[in-house]
């Protein structure tokens, strides 16, 4: 049974955002308070996968070959790249940003991650979207299934930090699941838990923030 305060906020959030000729997603925001995010291992850097999934696509990167490769495409991914465009971009930023821009999760093919790590790393790195790495026999079908239901949540050095929860069709009892699975995780990761929570708001794309009490 989800709260019944998220799920007040959050239909107040939806009705309260101006209609729109788009089906807008659903953001959660959290704020920080008494927590030193000067440190690193203080901050929120997690993988939650949502119970109702994330409400609208979402874009899987694979650096992989062979079998590996070809399973992937038949699973719908929607970037394939090989260990010869892995080298032939080696160096070139410009097109590595291009080609990766809108891509949300990636996954390699496990011995080809130096190779990523160098050509790939100083962009995919600092967006936290280095690619998840698996054996070259994995099937990658339920990881790419899994991933399609995941946000990424970063806190990085500063209090605020916002995540996807959802579109305005998926109904407010579905996307309060999904805020919940994020709060928890997040509660799990603070020194004080809830008491380390300052405030949580959801608000659609382009609606008012609406406070969660």
């Amino acid at each position: 049974m989800v709260s019944e305060n998220i799920v007040n906020s959050i239909e107040k959030a939806i009705k309260s955002a101006p209609k729109r000729n788009f089906v807008e997603s659903v953001d959660l925001v959290v704020n920080l308070k008494n927590v030193d995010l000067t440190q690193p291992k203080n901050r929120i850097n997690e993988s939650v996968v949502l119970p109702n999934g994330r409400g609208k696509p979402t874009k899987i990167g694979i650096f992989a070959r062979g079998d590996l490769a070809i399973k992937a495409k038949e699973a719908g991914a929607d970037l394939l790249l090989s260990p010869d465009e892995i080298a032939k971009m080696s160096g070139d930023k410009k097109q590595i940003r291009t080609i990766t821009h809108g891509i949300d999760f990636f996954i390699a093919e496990a011995p080809l991650m130096p190779s990523i790590g160098k050509s790939f790393g100083p962009i995919l790195g600092p967006k936290g979207k280095m690619p998840d790495p698996v054996p070259s026999s994995a099937d990658p079908v339920p990881l790419i299934n899994r991933l399609r239901r995941t946000v990424k949540i970063r806190s990085k050095d500063r209090p605020t930090f916002h995540a996807l929860v959802g579109s305005v069709d998926q109904g407010s009892d579905a996307i309060a699941a999904n805020v919940e699975a994020i709060l928890n995780t997040v509660q799990s990761r603070l020194e004080n838990g809830i008491q380390n929570i300052g405030s949580v708001y959801v608000k659609t794309t382009m609606g008012p923030a609406v406070r969660v009490e």
